[in-house]
């Protein structure tokens, strides 16, 4: 390993924290920057599963793009490979939650992902995202006493409602 590969390793970091920033904040456009346009993904073990970039930012779009859908993915612990002179892989351990409001719950799951990417014309890009669950949890908002959503990016426009 020598310093060039530790710019790819961050490089490649920055395209999937930037691909989650773009799902938590229904960046579409942003997002499809960023994937390849025969992309392929494969979501909860494959159960929803796409191929093009704009067929998954479509099922993206259609089941997280309402502003009552409040997301928060968190990926840590990368292990990057370089496959290659244009190529790369990588495994990532995922954290989210979902807050649905139309629905009245929140999800809670933790998953890791299984990333491709290809350099191209000097950016790195998702060639290949897929993830399998560890574990999904649902649960109703009504049943926990006193809770309330104090602030929303759309809804509040990222500002608590609460008194300082």
């Amino acid at each position: 390993m020598d310093v060039s590969d530790l710019v790819t390793f961050e490089l490649i970091k920055r395209v999937k924290y930037q691909y989650l920033r773009c799902l938590d904040q229904k960046r579409w456009q942003e997002l499809g920057e960023i994937l390849t346009p025969d992309a392929v993904a494969a979501y909860s073990g494959g159960k929803y599963s796409y191929v093009g970039r704009d067929a998954i930012l479509a099922f993206l779009e259609r089941t997280m793009g309402r502003e009552t859908f409040l997301s928060s993915h968190r990926c840590h612990q990368p292990e990057i490979e370089i496959t290659g002179p244009t190529t790369a892989s990588a495994v990532w351990a995922l954290d989210d939650v979902v807050i649905d409001l139309d629905w009245d719950i929140t999800i809670r799951g933790a998953a890791f992902y299984a990333d491709d990417y290809v350099l191209d014309g000097g950016r790195w890009l998702i060639a290949r995202t897929a993830y399998k669950r560890s574990f999904e949890e649902l649960q109703p908002r009504k049943s926990v006493p006193g809770l309330r959503l104090t602030a929303s990016w759309w809804g509040t426009d990222g500002r608590s409602e609460l008194e300082a």
